[in-house]
Parts: structure tokens; sequence; C-alpha cells
């Protein structure tokens, strides 16, 4: 059994952390005559955060982080002898609970609201809440082509990211030169799938192993280039988005995520040369690998617990208003927000794997259209929330796909051999 990478772990787990205390952060609670009021945050000064912003950007990281796991999985998968049905369906199965729970649940509370309430605010407020979205269906997107990018990688090395890195560079030009900002969704499908295998090729060896000097020199390069892109190309200063910085590096893509994911595969390199998390005391490890196994339902559900909290803290204040500077401070709100995360979320992630779909030894071919149906249904979600109501029909669509994908996928998980394909 290959021993597994702390590290790797660590930056998976890091990355949730970051993201979702960062999402704690995007808006202070204000009380305005008496009512309370979301306020956007807007740090200052912008250079400052500008820069800061950088070093707290953690999405690449994921990918990366992904694309080491992806090369492990796919090479044990090919030394057993496993076709591409059996690894679709031994990673696609694990999404079923975390999918059918998370979209299940809200489906539910927006129909009623739609129909019950007020219909418009309602799916509009559907549809700021699926962008959450956005991630499970790109990284869907990803885990279907990852055989296919470590045959690449192990074929033609760098060429298939300079590919890609074209492909981004020539977006970001395209949506530059029309000012159309939108278009930079297309990078979706090269700048993320970039970070994934520059993960490949950490796995590979890439900033882990040869010349010391390497990683430094690709770390000096990053830390460089994405200055140059800012002022020299017109990039924007922040990775993030945050109250008057409507428009970033993140989301959608830019190619300076390249370079920051670059960077960040060579920091990786040097702190695992300098024997980072190497090993770790047993009890380490083992909430580590809790903590990566509920990373989804972590991500999926820390909005709703973030909003629990700040309700939970504008209460207290109605009955101890001196204490509503601290208690409705970000920090606090972050605090709690991962208090119920650590007591809610294991219970969520029971009731998940209780659906996640039992793997028999030879999936059916019919693994690949559950798959196909699974991705465009959670892609549709992502773009038209999570309502059944006639102001929305195109979510109730990605539902029925959703629904269909997932049950196709649990009968093509349990076929017996009897019924295998390859």
């Amino acid at each position: 059994m290959t021993q597994r990478n702390h590290l790797i772990d660590l930056a998976r787990a890091l990355s949730v952390f970051v993201v979702v205390t960062f999402h704690c952060l995007l808006y202070r609670i204000v009380v305005v005559d008496g009512a309370p009021a979301m306020v956007p945050w807007a740090p200052r000064p912008h250079a400052a955060w500008w820069t800061a912003s950088w070093f707290i950007m953690i999405i690449p990281l994921f990918f990366i982080a992904g694309g080491f796991a992806h090369a492990l999985v796919v090479d044990r998968m090919r030394a057993e002898g496993r076709g591409y049905t059996y690894y679709l369906t031994s990673r696609a199965r694990r999404l079923v609970g975390p999918l059918l729970v998370f979209a299940g649940f809200f489906t539910l509370l927006g129909t009623a609201a739609a129909w019950l309430w007020d219909a418009g605010a309602t799916v509009a407020l559907s549809v700021q809440f699926a962008q959450l979205l956005w991630f499970i269906a790109t990284y869907l997107v990803i885990v279907g082509v990852a055989p296919l990018m470590v045959t690449l990688h192990d074929r033609f090395g760098v060429l298939p990211m300079l590919a890609l890195t074209v492909l981004a560079v020539a977006v970001d030009a395209w949506a530059m030169a029309s000012g159309t900002n939108d278009l930079r969704y297309l990078n979706l499908v090269t700048v993320w799938p970039l970070c994934h295998q520059l993960g490949i090729a950490y796995h590979r060896g890439w900033f882990r192993r040869g010349r010391a000097w390497v990683p430094w020199l690709a770390l000096v390069l990053s830390a460089a280039t994405i200055p140059v892109l800012i002022a020299g190309f017109g990039y924007p200063g922040s990775s993030i988005g945050l109250g008057d910085i409507p428009v970033a590096n993140v989301l959608p893509p830019t190619a300076a995520m390249i370079v920051l994911g670059f960077g960040q595969t060579a920091l990786l390199g040097l702190l695992e040369r300098a024997g980072v998390a190497a090993t770790l005391p047993p009890r380490v490890e083992r909430g580590l690998g809790v903590a990566n196994a509920l990373a989804v339902t972590t991500y999926l559900w820390h909005i709703p617990c973030i909003v629990i909290a700040a309700v939970a803290l504008y209460a207290v204040t109605v009955a101890a208003p001196a204490l509503t500077s601290v208690l409705l401070s970000q920090v606090a709100v972050a605090v709690l927000t991962w208090a119920i995360i650590v007591a809610v979320v294991p219970l969520i992630g029971r009731a998940e794997y209780a659906l996640v779909p039992r793997l028999g030894e030879t999936p059916v071919r019919g693994a690949i259209g559950a798959y196909l149906l699974l991705t465009a249904g959670t892609a549709l979600i992502w773009l038209n929330g999570m309502v059944l109501h006639p102001l929305r029909p195109w979510s109730a669509v990605g539902l029925v796909l959703l629904g269909v994908g997932m049950g196709w996928l649990r009968r093509a998980a349990s076929a017996p051999a009897a019924a295998s394909g390859p």
C-alpha cells in the first residue's frame, strides 16, 4: 500500500478551512434603526488588501492536491487491471450522498418558499446560493478526464500544460479586448484543469525530487510574474472579489491563477523536501482523514452554517445589546460558524454516507452515461438554482438530470460481476 502524502492531505484540508473562514468575512452584520443588515466587506487600503489576497488564495492548491490524488488512484487502478468505468464509478459514487442531501433539502425549502411566499425573491436567492456548485461542476469535469490527463502527462510532459496556458491567455485577451468579463468562464476548463495537471506533475516528481534550486526558482518566477500581469497587462489587482472589488482573478478565473498554482506547487516541493508533515501523530492523522472525508460536505453546508451563526449572534445581542460590537464582529461569526460545522457536519456526513452506492467488482458501462447526467444536472443547478417553479424551468431540468444520473449511477455501481464491462 502506498503511504499517504500527509502534506497533500494538509493542503486539501487547509484549502477548505481558508475558503470557509474567508466566506465568514465577506459580509459585516450591522444594526440600522434597530434592524440587522448585511454589508459587503470592503477592506482598505486596496493596495495592501490586493497584496494579501494572493497569499490567502488557496483554490489552486485544492486542484493541485486533487491532481496528486487522482494520479495515485489512476496508477493503482491500472495496476489492478481496472477499466475506466470502474474508475469513474468509484469516484462519482462518493458525491451521490452529499449532492442528494444538499440538493434535496434546498430544493424542498426553495420550492415551498417560491409557492407559498415570494417566488421572484426565492428564485433569485436560490440562484445566488447555487453559485457554490461551480466548484462541484468543474470538479466533476476534471474527475472525468483525469485518467486521460495522467496519460498525457506521462507521454508528453509539460506540453499539455503549455497548451492549456495558451488557451487561458487567449481567453483573457479576448475578454479584455471585448470588455466582456463573463467570457472568462471559459477558463473554468483551462485554468483549473491546468492546476490539476500541476498536481499530477508533482506526483511524478516535479519540485519534490531533483535539484533543490528548481522549486526556489519556480517560486521566485511566480512571485515576479503576478505583479507584471497586473501592472503590465491589465489583470485585476486582487485575487478575490470583495465589496468594491467586483472584478478579480478567481471567479471567473484568469491565467494569473495558473501562475499562482505554479508557485504553490513549488512551495509544496520545498515543504516536502524540508520534511514538513512527513510523519504525523496517529490522532492528528485520523483527524486529518476525517476532515478530508468531510471536505465536500463542509463546503456545501458552510454557507447555511454561517447564516445560522449570524442569526444566533444577533439574537443574543437583542438580550445583551452592550455586546453587539463584539458578537456581530466577523471574528465572532467565524468562530461560531466553525463550532457549528464541527457539531453538525459529521452528522450530515453520516446521512450522506448511508446514501453512497456500494461499489461492485465491475460496474457496467452505463456508468459513463450516468456520470454525464450527473455532471450536466449539477451544472444546470449551478446556473439556475434549486427550485421547482415556472419562473426557473431549467432548474427543474437540472434537478431531474441530477436525480436520474444518481439513480443510474447507483445501479451501475452495484452491478454484479455477471453484468460487468471493462
